[in-house]
């Protein structure tokens, strides 16, 4: 029942049960008065055309008619949105009973926990000759028309045994629908379909199922409830309204809440927690602030649904649906009674439904016929293109067509390299951190990545040619940015090692084991790591080449075997080609790392001698001028410099100025430079500031060559092959398999089959469109002449 707060009364004769029962007698009465109009207007038709004009019989035409519109659209998968009712709330929200409530009997589980796994529509049809229900349960596998008719027991019995093989699943919920027509006597014109019921879980670790169970029930509400036709019936189980439980996720879809009634279940049980009448009153109709929107009906709608199953066991309390529609009835007068004192007059959750969807339903009828037709010819271009494929079914035409469908692909696949906007981004296009997850991410020896912000178009979705440079940017932004890691004093011990002819020490020699060992584990994963990212990039390019040939009608649709066989081919030469061109980097790796040549690493040699220069000068200058041009020998082209040095002292020895002590000190010195770095291996600060620098030098060196190499083949013999390889491998392949055997390559047999199968399926649904068609054609006739009569000229 609905409750509006106006004529309060304090006793006497029940004003909302009056205020009912004449609203339903006006009702009727202008009801009765439409159908002798329009029985009227049939006259000197024939007994169709006058059933149809009354208004009950073309109530019940355009209910069929709908019921059959909403079987279509579930079972073709066809774009129509018959109006209808979608039950929405939480669990133990009363949602079954309430559905129950409104059909007048009961047939599904109701209680604490799961008990809806599957969405369940009824098509609810007021029939005053069924007393008892006539329910048909459509087949997953029939059409609507090959409907069996069930017992309560046995629909029940489906619902619960769907539930038990759901809950077995890995999903544990299919938003495939349930359907079941009923005809009842006191059942409403109405089509609900009853959702699973949403689920708060508890937080932490140990509720993570029941958080991902969550999370799969609000999603497949959501995807209900973005179907514009339907009417929102909004559950909440709350004595404050500004607690939103169920209108949190329902303003997500509908944020006006303009196709949504809210309902407050168990009515009975809130009336005791309420102490003071104003209380009551804004409870009863709350301010329009309080619920965020313009609902349906105004206010919301209160329901009490009496506790207790039906059926001949002792725990069962009542004994026939009559029982329970009787309790029904009376839980509805107590909670009147209840509020006597407070309310003003009551209308009926039943009846405002009944009335909201057959509005919807005539202001529906002028657009589905358009869409009836634009299906009918969509249907009729399926029928027609199958019926010429069958009857290319021989060898030479469907090689050519096999060979046709090879140019085409390619011809999708460079376009898709050298640019374009045909594929919508929001479905094929990724961003950075969605290309990271599908087809990995640099990391580096320290465990991290490369900051997004840093990398152009990261957040664009972007696919192809436009992806694949992508993926070359940050490359090269994380390699170039690549530090050497930090060196240790024990590894430069380690590294000194023993020479076969002395047991001196060789920092030349010992810079060179660090610098090449640390490129190798620095390098080497980022290599995999690239050669990961544009595979996934160039196997992405399949299944967007798919989507532009059936956009542009290409497709070889049907022949599931030929298109495997081609996209098996496509992804055996991007992983071969792939993992080619990476052998052949880490060829250049191994090279560089194995063998270090002098003439790569001088690139930065002013730097490295400015900082050898500034070393010397804090430290024994003569000796270290010494150390970095004689001992070290670290640059051949420094040899004319050693020489003008050379020739300096020289200079200074044959003036005779001192020159005994001038000997005397540079002997000194270079004892005390040997016994520093050749025969003592107690490391000093200079000498592990000068085996630091040359590992930076060799390192920095490795690196430059490592990122131009990788690149540049990566582009040569990855890149390249998918335009100039691909092609000929792609024709030698298939023309192999032709000459093999042509009948394994389209499966003729199944092809024929499964193309007949295609044909009877689209017969069917096209008969079942013009029926349709028809029918709200007659509709949509009856229903103007009912408008040219009630407003003439």
């Amino acid at each position: 029942m609905k409750i509006n707060q106006s004529n309060v009364t304090s006793g006497g004769e029940c004003p909302a049960a009056a205020a009912a029962t004449q609203i339903s007698e006006k009702r009727r009465t202008e009801s009765e008065e439409e159908d002798a109009r329009m029985a009227s207007c049939a006259g000197g038709g024939d007994g169709e055309a006058t059933e149809d004009c009354g208004g009950g019989g073309s109530q019940s035409s355009l209910y069929e008619a709908y019921n059959e519109l909403h079987g279509l659209a579930q079972e073709f998968d066809t774009p129509f949105d018959a109006p209808a009712v979608l039950v929405v709330g939480h669990q133990t929200d009363g949602k079954s009973a309430l559905v129950e409530a409104l059909m007048g009997f009961q047939f599904n589980h109701v209680g604490g926990g799961t008990k809806t796994r599957r969405p369940i529509t009824l098509h609810m049809k007021f029939d005053p000759s069924c007393e008892d229900p006539l329910c048909r349960l459509v087949s997953d596998a029939d059409p609507p028309a090959l409907s069996q008719h069930l017992s309560l027991h046995e629909i029940q019995a489906y619902i619960e045994a769907e539930n038990m093989r759901l809950e077995r699943e890995p999903c544990q919920f299919s938003s495939k629908e349930i359907i079941i027509k009923v005809d009842y006597k006191y059942c409403p014109n109405l089509t609900i379909i009853d959702t699973p019921g949403l689920i708060a879980p508890a937080p932490g670790r140990k509720n993570r199922a029941l958080q991902g169970q969550a999370r799969a029930v609000e999603s497949l509400v959501r995807a209900k409830m973005q179907h514009k036709e339907f009417i929102i019936l909004c559950l909440e189980d709350c004595s404050d309204w500004s607690n939103a439980t169920t209108r949190r996720v329902v303003m997500q879809i509908d944020p006006e809440l303009s196709r949504t009634i809210i309902v407050s279940t168990k009515l009975d049980t809130k009336i005791p927690q309420f102490a003071r009448s104003s209380d009551v009153e804004v409870f009863l109709s709350p301010p329009a602030c309080t619920l965020d929107g313009f609902i349906l009906g105004d206010s919301p709608f209160f329901t009490s649904v009496p506790s207790g199953r039906v059926g001949p066991g002792h725990e069962s309390v009542y004994r026939s649906n009559d029982e329970f529609k009787k309790a029904v009835s009376s839980r509805e007068s107590e909670d009147v009674v209840s509020l006597e004192e407070k309310l003003g007059r009551s209308l009926k959750l039943r009846l405002f439904l009944e009335e909201l969807l057959q509005k919807r339903y005539m202001d529906n009828v002028p657009m589905i016929i358009p869409l009836l037709e634009k299906e009918h010819r969509s249907a009729t271009r399926k029928l027609n293109e199958i019926n010429q494929e069958l009857s290319t079914l021989d060898e030479a035409k469907l090689k050519e067509k096999g060979r046709s469908f090879h140019d085409l692909f390619l011809t999708k696949l460079s376009l898709l390299l050298k640019g374009t906007v045909v594929a919508p981004p929001d479905k094929f296009g990724e961003t950075l951190q969605d290309e990271r997850t599908n087809g990995g991410a640099f990391i580096g020896t320290d465990g991290l990545q490369f900051p997004q912000k840093f990398i152009p178009n990261a957040g664009m979705r972007l696919y192809g040619g436009a992806q694949y440079h992508r993926a070359m940017a940050e490359f090269r932004f994380v390699v170039g940015g690549t530090k050497c890691p930090p060196i240790t004093r024990e590894e430069i011990v380690n590294a000194c090692g023993v020479e076969d002819i002395h047991d001196g020490t060789n920092y030349s020699r010992t810079a060179c084991v660090i610098a090449v060992a640390k490129a190798r584990d620095t390098f080497e994963p980022f290599l995999h790591q690239l050669g990961a990212r544009l595979l996934h990039i160039l196997k992405r390019l399949l299944p967007i080449s798919v989507h532009l040939l059936q956009k542009d009608g290409e497709y070889l649709s049907g022949h599931e075997v030929f298109l495997r066989r081609v996209a098996a081919a496509y992804n055996n030469f991007a992983e071969t080609t792939e993992r080619a061109c990476r052998e052949k980097c880490m060829e250049d790796l191994v090279s560089t790392t194995r063998y270090v040549t002098w003439s790569l690493h001088n690139k930065n040699r002013a730097g490295l001698r400015q900082f050898l220069d500034s070393f010397g000068g804090t430290e024994q200058p003569a000796a270290g001028n010494f150390s970095q041009e004689t001992t070290l020998g670290l640059v051949s082209d420094e040899k004319p410099e050693i020489k003008h040095r050379s020739d300096v002292k020289l200079s200074h020895l044959a003036s005779g100025n001192d020159s005994g002590t001038c000997i005397q000190t540079t002997e000194t010195r270079l004892a005390d430079l040997l016994d520093s770095t050749l025969w003592n291996r107690r490391l000093a600060p200079s000498s592990e500031r000068l085996v630091y620098a040359l590992v930076q030098q060799i390192f920095h060196g490795i690196r430059e060559y490592f990122l131009a190499s990788a690149e540049l083949k990566f582009n040569c013999f990855l890149l390249m092959p998918v335009i100039d390889k691909l092609p000929a491998l792609l024709r030698e392949d298939l023309e192999s398999a032709f000459e093999d055997d042509i009948d394994n390559v389209f499966d003729m047999t199944n092809l024929r089959h499964s193309l007949g199968q295609r044909k009877r399926d689209v017969e069917i649904e096209l008969k079942r469109i013009k029926r349709l068609k028809e029918k709200f054609r007659r509709i949509h006739e009856q229903l103007s002449a009912r408008q040219m009569i009630a407003n003439p000229a």
